[in-house]
């Protein structure tokens, strides 16, 4: 606490003792009365004392709310003087992180509203000096303006020169043998400039002063993953020209040799899990070189057997004997399981919206439950899933030897949606359309929506509900109905039908289903004769079991697990269209961000399709792709196979796969780069009828109105009459 100036005036004390018969406090605004006299410690009826009139003004300042205070007394009022600190009532930088007004609050540890105080400016100044250090910047000069306003509140101006930038002209790695220098600059963040440094993908070689004290372990880590257990890396040696603002980088680094595992041991202080058991899958293998990233998944992996029968607490502590002549090393894990846990209570927070229940039922662990690590991860992953929450964290909190509550907090992200919009097309004219959909409805967990097209040319209406977790059951039960009217250059449709669909959750992550369908589609003003396009009315009754499996870790944008499925649709119970078709899909997710540091997302994709026409397969229900979810490069469903006529008659056959990275773009906005390249076929006969390729790059934005897709791709292949599409726009699908 600075040294305030303290003005105490106590008047006309006489020599004997004077009693105290009222306090009052003057200027308070943030503390009430009664709480200032806690703070005070004194109370009417007794003596006036000045050790204790001065100690309480003491307390008054540290409170942290007073400029100015002193204490007067008159015929045995004692009466305290505040001068209060004036509120922040604005804070504005100016120049450098002018751009990032929605970080400032954490990056000055001050906000709007809060009592203006020098040593928290100051504190606010360094904090501003250290954040451009973090990113290379050198000499940083920062200024504060302040201005008083006639309510008393005071606004406060950060002048920020952020300085220059310290460049690595120049990595020296002294005493590397087994690396070369590229390795070694893939896993530091302080890196040599390349040539194009200033060109977007190339590094600029600019000083990141937060990470330079870590860039010696991360480079003994590497050492350590290929073996080399004596391997030394000396602190960094950066030497800086002030003129030019130019560096040059060096570490000094004793290689040694690699060590090759002559032998594993596990010993656990109590028997509860065979040896055996916790030796099954280890990645590290006797007669392989050692690796410390393979160390570290071993004792994740035994730290999570031994904590699924209930030690929360288990610790595996790895130790080594090394034989320096040999080269060789045994690897001991010492595991300590501690005491069993159960759960006492699991407490939920966040949740504005979202049901309580909707989010228990995801949890897999219950009051009174053993603990089980796996089961905890995959609750968190579970309610990631739902697609309801932009974070799911879940907290251990210990209340005894053997209780635990789990603090689940969630913080929700928007699962509605209401659009309204139009467009024109030189075929249909005008097009309106509007749409509400959510997919927690009142936060039950619940997923309605409801959509209407409208033109000169067509009118769609579709609307569905279902409901996941029926009575919060393992049944769901999906409902949708739809009416159409289309009308074509060469035919007009009126199309109206219905789905039910009846599921069941059969494992954690396998869920089954049963759907029914039924709908009339009926064809008038056909300008030509074709088997593809009879005038006349049929009808459609199809039995659709599928299976569909899911361990992903997040809805919108999983960075790990698999997403298959597989349905088979029967055709022909009842009705004139007669058919049996088959679709597979299948989606694997792999993130970097453990391994390298960054958050760089890996996705395969593939879908396959058959058919097996029964005795009347109308081109409606035929494959075509195209699009967002095949081929991107080409217009949505425009690769098929042609009659005679050139008109798409769809195929039987097809296959699509694309293979995805995603980078991160704008982070505070949640919002992604994603570079893609897709492979498709189709045929009627055979697979390989039409082939096509196509590649881009896309903008992935998780926006307050839901992820939005905006593609931009080329194709690779095309041919002669190909409908292309150089963009694309999606919204409400997951990444």
């Amino acid at each position: 606490m600075n040294k305030k100036l303290i003005m105490i005036f106590l008047l006309v004390i006489s020599i004997n003792a004077k009693m105290i018969k009222e306090i009052k406090f003057e200027g308070l605004i943030h503390l009430s009365p009664s709480i200032a006299k806690e703070i005070a410690g004194i109370s009417e009826g007794s003596e006036i004392d000045i050790e204790k009139i001065d100690l309480s003004i003491k307390k008054f300042f540290e409170q942290g709310y007073f400029k100015d205070i002193w204490v007067t007394e008159e015929n045995g009022v004692l009466t305290y003087h505040f001068i209060e600190k004036p509120l922040i009532s604005k804070i504005e930088i100016k120049g450098y992180l002018e751009n990032k007004k929605e970080e400032l609050p954490d990056i000055l540890g001050i906000k709007k509203g809060d009592i203006f105080d020098e040593e928290k400016i100051e504190l606010a100044k360094r904090k501003i000096i250290d954040k451009a250090r973090s990113e290379g910047y050198y000499d940083t000069v920062v200024e504060v303006e302040t201005k008083e306003l006639a309510g008393g509140s005071i606004e406060v101006y950060f002048l920020v020169n952020k300085g220059e930038n310290i460049i690595i002209r120049e990595l020296k790695l002294c005493g590397i043998k087994s690396f070369d220098k590229d390795d070694i600059e893939e896993v530091i963040a302080n890196r040599e400039r390349d040539f194009l440094g200033w060109m977007w993908g190339f590094n600029d070689g600019k000083v990141k002063m937060d990470q330079l004290e870590y860039d010696g372990a991360r480079i003994k880590d590497l050492y350590m993953r290929k073996g080399f257990l004596d391997a030394k890396v000396s602190n960094p040696f950066l030497r800086v020209d002030f003129n030019t603002y130019n560096a040059k980088l060096a570490y000094h680094i004793f290689e040694g040799e690699p060590y090759i595992v002559r032998k594993i041991d596990i010993f656990l202080t109590e028997p509860v899990v065979k040896t055996e058991d916790l030796k099954k899958d280890l990645k590290l293998k006797v007669g392989k070189i050692f690796n410390i990233e393979k160390l570290r998944q071993d004792m994740q992996k035994i730290k999570e057997k031994v904590a699924n029968k209930g030690y929360a607490y288990v610790q595996v502590i790895p130790d080594f004997k090394k034989d320096e002549k040999k080269h060789e090393t045994e690897v001991i894990f010492t595991v300590v399981p501690g005491k069993k846990v159960y759960i006492r209570d699991v407490i939920i927070s966040g949740n504005q919206r979202t049901l309580d229940r909707v989010i228990r039922r995801e949890i897999y662990l219950a009051p009174g439950d053993l603990y089980n690590l796996t089961d905890l991860k995959d609750s968190k992953n579970a309610l990631k899933r739902t697609g309801f929450f932009e974070d799911v964290i879940i907290e251990e909190k210990r209340v005894s030897e053997d209780k635990i509550d789990l603090l689940v907090k969630v913080k929700e992200m928007p699962t509605g949606n209401i659009m309204v919009g139009g467009g024109y097309g030189s075929y249909e004219g005008v097009i309106l359309n509007a749409s509400i959909s959510d997919r927690n409805i009142f936060g039950s967990g619940i997923d309605v929506s409801l959509g209407i097209d409208y033109s000169s040319k067509s009118t769609r209406f579709n609307t569905s509900l279902y409901n996941p977790r029926v009575f919060d059951s393992d049944y769901s039960l999906g409902i949708s109905l739809y009416n159409s009217r289309y009308q074509s250059y060469d035919y007009t449709s009126n199309k109206k039908g219905g789905s039910i669909t009846v599921g069941k959750q059969f494992a954690r992550y396998l869920r089954g289903s049963v759907m029914y369908q039924y709908s009339q589609t009926e064809l008038s003003d056909v300008t030509f004769d074709s088997i593809y396009f009879p005038e006349g009315q049929y009808t459609k009754s199809s039995l659709t079991p599928s299976l569909n499996f899911d361990n992903t870790d997040d809805y919108y944008v999983p960075r790990s697990g698999i997403v298959a499925g597989t349905s088979l649709e029967y055709a022909g119970i009842g009705g004139d269209e007669k058919f049996v078709k088959s679709y597979t899909r299948f989606a694997y997710y792999f993130g970097f961000l453990d391994i390298i540091d960054y958050d760089l997302i890996f996705r395969y994709k593939a879908r396959l399709g058959y058919i097996y026409d029964n005795g009347y397969l109308p081109v409606n229900e035929k494959f075509y792709i195209g699009g967002i979810r095949s081929v991107r490069g080409y217009s949505s469903g425009s690769l098929s196979p042609k009659d005679s006529e050139g008109r798409l008659i769809g195929g039987k056959k097809t296959f699509s796969n694309s293979l995805e990275a995603s980078i991160p773009l704008i982070e505070s906005a949640k919002m992604r780069l994603a570079f893609f390249i897709d492979y498709g076929m189709i045929g009627d006969e055979s697979f390989t009828d039409i082939q096509r390729a196509g590649a881009g790059a896309a903008i992935e934005w998780l926006s307050p109105m839901g992820p939005i897709q905006l593609i931009f791709a080329t194709p690779l292949n095309d041919k002669p009459g190909d409908r292309t599409s150089s963009f694309e726009f999606s919204m409400g699908t997951k990444f």
